[in-house]
């Protein structure tokens, strides 16, 4: 009798054993791809996947999708000068602004919406243009006084020349002074072409940086505050400074 419960529980363990087997191994076939095409006979599964392969679709978080609607703003693209069938030429975004900017100073500054920079753009404009057009006129002024005492000297100290060439008793002085009004107007030529193409270049780095996460949620964050300073009397305890901190994400 003993040995014959001996014979039984070793049944019970191999018949165990292999039920676990069985469905430790259990496998489907792919239902996209039934067959092995190498088979002739198409009766070898081409691909099996374990019963215990969990297949879920990607979950796309609101955070997801506004860090790709935020993508780097150079790989977008826009069209210019659409109209009547024609296509356009494509510019990224930061090529248009400074496009804007380039045939009307403060249009890349429109186009980008920073509309407090206007006035930034058209009095350093207005500022360099009107000091070129005072600099040209003194120059004109005495460039005519110089040609006319040149060919008749006598005209010195005359009413012939204008009220300010009038000062000059000697031909010279005239001549130091057209060149001293050349000068300033040569030079206000170069500001001029500086603020002209500052307004492209600020068009230009805007765009680029227009969608630039610049929120306090950064790894980097500064500010202003006040730093104390030992040793300092109880009037001045602290100095201004700037405190820099650094997360790691």
């Amino acid at each position: 009798m003993k040995k014959l419960y001996h014979h039984i529980a070793a049944l019970l363990v191999l018949a165990g054993s292999l039920l676990a087997g069985h469905s430790g191994g259990a496998q489907v076939f792919n239902p996209n791809n039934p067959t092995n095409p190498n088979d002739p006979t198409g009766r070898t599964p081409a691909a099996i996947l374990a019963d215990t392969t969990e297949r879920r679709d990607p979950v796309v978080t609101p955070e997801a999708k506004r860090s790709k609607a935020a993508a780097d703003s150079a790989k977008r693209t826009e069209r210019m000068f659409r109209a009547f069938g024609y296509q356009g030429i494509r510019l990224t975004r930061p090529g248009k602004a400074a496009l804007l900017a380039t045939i009307l100073p403060g249009a890349g500054q429109i186009y980008n919406r920073r509309w407090w920079k206007l006035p930034v753009v058209y009095g350093a404009l207005g500022g360099v243009v009107g000091a070129e057009i005072f600099w040209q006129r003194r120059f004109t002024e005495f460039s005519d006084a110089y040609d006319l005492v040149t060919a008749n000297p006598k005209l010195i100290g005359s009413q012939s020349l204008s009220p300010r060439a009038r000062l000059y008793t000697r031909p010279d002085g005239i001549k130091s002074a057209l060149v001293y009004y050349r000068g300033n107007r040569d030079i206000f030529y170069l500001y001029i072409g500086l603020a002209y193409g500052l307004q492209i270049v600020d068009a230009l780095v805007d765009a680029h940086l227009k969608d630039f996460d610049v929120s306090d949620d950064l790894a980097v964050h500064w500010q202003p505050t006040l730093l104390q300073v030992p040793g300092q009397g109880a009037l001045l305890p602290f100095t201004p400074g700037l405190q820099v901190a650094l997360r790691v994400k």
